[in-house]
């Protein structure tokens, strides 16, 4: 049977627990961490999977999804046993502009400073 295509969901968890189709993305979170870059900026088209990509790491790393590793079993980045110590065991601050829809700064409170 074939797999259903999860538009517009940007949560992680939801396309890998439904069994949507999934591009396996997960060796980003492997190139990042080996990169050492102190910042990383991720700029894509629209409708790229930026978000998507974001809420995989923050999955991955956060305290609050410590042990909680099952979502990640049948990924690439699981199978190297080096980031199974890594899942769960940072404090991440996420935040997301996706749903910010604005068509011009006309009469928008803009804070610049």
């Amino acid at each position: 049977m074939p797999r259903t295509t999860a538009l517009g969901i940007q949560d992680f968890e939801t396309i890998i627990q439904n069994n949507y189709f999934y591009v396996d993305k997960t060796n980003f979170i492997r190139e990042w961490w080996e990169n050492g870059s102190s910042v990383t900026l991720l700029t894509r088209p629209r409708r790229f999977g930026k978000t998507l990509n974001i809420n995989m790491a923050e999955r991955f790393f956060s305290l609050n999804y410590a042990g909680q590793y099952s979502i990640f079993e049948s990924l690439n980045i699981w199978k190297e046993e080096k980031y199974h110590s890594l899942q769960g065991t940072y404090p991440v601050i996420s935040f997301s502009f996706a749903n910010v829809k604005e068509n011009t700064f006309e009469g928008k409170n803009v804070f610049i400073g």
